[in-house]
């Protein structure tokens, strides 16, 4: 595999985990086992997911970085990384969260951001 893949894979599955560590906890109330959860409880819960994502966003970074050999600038790997964030995010709440919809506005500011990935790789 290459760096570059490499990096967008570790990047995406910090992604998965950060997604769930952030939202989650939203969806984790309907299932019972956290419905009376205390905040604190919750937020220990959601920094054992963030552990997670952590122990993927380092590497991804540090492998992918052109300082350390890596493919991409600090500039592209932010950006990058907010697409994916954002692409795990749509799929998440998609899936998990019947009550939202994805509207033409959320399509619209999404294609503002894969503009952007052309646009910060542009030489």
């Amino acid at each position: 595999m290459t760096k570059g893949f490499f990096t967008i894979l570790l990047l995406l599955i910090s992604n998965v985990f950060m997604t769930f560590a952030w939202y989650g906890h939203l969806k984790f109330q309907e299932w019972g086992w956290m419905k009376k959860s205390v905040l604190w409880s919750v937020i220990l819960i959601s920094w054992g997911f963030a552990l997670f994502e952590y122990i993927f966003q380092v590497p991804a970074n540090r492998i992918g970085f052109k300082e350390n050999g890596g493919p991409f600038s600090l500039f592209q790997l932010k950006i990058i990384q907010e697409v994916i964030t954002l692409t795990v995010f749509t799929v998440f709440a998609i899936l998990f969260f019947k009550t939202e919809s994805f509207k033409w506005n959320h399509l619209a500011a999404f294609v503002c951001l894969i503009l952007a990935v052309y646009f910060v790789f542009r030489k």
